[in-house]
């Protein structure tokens, strides 16, 4: 990046790890910090928006979409989170390039399932061959999001399902005495107050993702892991500026990202519970009432 880093066999130790830290590679390594905020950022609200239409299905009147509900929730959190983060995204990957193989190909005669092998028509790869390489990186990020939100969702279904039946009743039956409907009571009164009772296992599962998100490195997308491993590993007098194993280093510097992550959620979730608890029928709120009178 700096004019004098062409030579870097020449350069002073200060001079030489400046030329160091500002390589491609390692501007890539700052940039994958972006896709971890990015996966979390994204994957959070699906995740939410999964595991609310999860509660949802699970409280439902419509026995299929109430099994549909339930069962969604106890499989995901019955399988270890590992065999999801692989799984979905090389089904949706084959699931997709099957269907548009299909539409694309139909008079290919081969099988698709060759052995081991599962092999489309060229017009049927996702993404294409010819596509950039921003497009195989974002489908693969896509893809991931996914997973993380699947299983994520899941958890997220548990936790509003417990939080919606933690409302007390007595405040939908007086609802419903004053004329709402069952539907108007239920986004009246029982999904306003449910936050307050499902933020403490919310902000649970936010640390659990936060904690999770290192697995992208098994998913092929290019994160803080992968690029940690590859920068920190040992460089021969092959490399321009070589080294010895400094993973050590590396991963010091992701345990501090993590830290300061989880610290700062802290924080806000704390924060959040304090303002969602006010005027509430909860410790949290009685705690609050019980200091203002004071």
């Amino acid at each position: 990046m700096f004019s004098f880093c062409t030579e870097p066999e020449t350069l002073e130790k200060a001079a030489w790890l400046a030329c160091y830290l500002t390589t491609g590679k390692h501007l890539a390594f700052y940039a994958s910090f972006g896709t971890v905020l990015a996966l979390l950022a994204i994957t959070a609200p699906v995740a939410l928006l999964f595991g609310f239409g999860g509660a949802m299905a699970a409280r439902s009147h419509i026995p299929p979409l109430r099994w549909f509900g339930k069962t969604y929730s106890a499989m995901v959190r019955g399988v270890p989170d590992i065999i999801f983060f692989l799984f979905v995204p090389i089904a949706l990957d084959q699931g997709l390039e099957w269907l548009r193989h299909h539409a694309k190909c139909p008079d290919w005669d081969a099988p698709v399932r060759q052995g081991s092998d599962f092999v489309v028509c060229t017009q049927a790869k996702l993404p294409l061959s010819t596509s950039p390489q921003w497009i195989h990186e974002t489908y693969g990020f896509l893809l991931a999001v996914i997973a993380f939100a699947i299983v994520f969702g899941a958890f997220a279904a548990s936790v509003l399902y417990g939080a919606m039946r933690a409302v007390p009743r007595s405040q939908v039956e007086t609802a419903e005495a004053y004329g709402m409907t069952h539907r108007q009571s239920f986004w009246r009164i029982v999904v306003p107050q449910m936050w307050v009772y499902a933020l403490p296992g919310l902000s649970n599962l936010w640390q659990i993702l936060v904690k999770a998100t290192p697995l992208l490195f098994l998913l092929g997308v290019e994160d803080i892991v992968y690029w940690a491993r590859e920068l920190g590993s040992a460089k021969t007098s092959a490399f321009t500026y070589p080294h010895g194993d400094w993973r050590l280093y590396y991963f010091m510097g992701l345990l501090v990202f993590y830290l300061l992550l989880t610290a700062i959620s802290e924080r806000v979730f704390a924060r959040l519970m304090r303002r969602m608890s006010h005027g509430q029928a909860t410790l949290g709120g009685e705690e609050l009432r019980k200091a203002a009178a004071a």
